[in-house]
């Protein structure tokens, strides 16, 4: 599941920009394949960074993802011409920017964050009041008890 779609990098850019993104075979239209390609690869891009804090693939896809997919796939488009427009080149680095603080734990995603890993080593299963055994409690004589020793 791609986390944005071609109707998506349509609301950032117009169509005629996106036929001469992609059109690599004067067709006069948008060559989906590019865009598809475009949309993978910023798509991978994102699953790289998000891979170590996040459960993949996302879904539903967090608004965030989605915009950082238009973000990253138009910017993929651009860069196969020469000349990415320095806005683009800004949102790109944004993104990636972004993508850094949230595989470094330093911005999430928005919604649930993902569960952090427990770094403290071994925890109890239980609870105290689980014991079997105690010292100066008397049992109720059932198998498994020490009372005659």
């Amino acid at each position: 599941m791609s986390y944005c779609t071609q109707s998506d990098l349509l609301e950032q850019i117009d169509e005629d920009v996106l036929i001469q993104l992609t059109d690599d075979h004067d067709a006069g239209s948008v060559d989906s394949g590019v865009v598809t390609r475009a949309v993978a690869d910023a798509d991978a891009e994102i699953d790289a960074y998000c891979g170590t804090r996040y459960e993949l693939p996302f879904s539903p896809v967090p608004a965030m993802v989605r915009k950082l997919s238009v973000d990253i796939a138009v910017y993929n488009l651009y860069a196969r011409r020469k000349g990415v427009p320095e806005d683009r080149q800004k949102r790109y680095d944004s993104a990636v920017r972004f993508l850094r603080d949230v595989s470094n734990g330093k911005a999430t995603l928005g919604g649930d964050a993902p569960a952090q890993d427990s770094d403290s080593g071994p925890e109890a299963t239980t609870v105290k009041s689980d014991r079997i055994f105690s010292k100066g409690r008397s049992s109720d004589s059932s198998s498994g008890t020490l009372d005659n020793y």
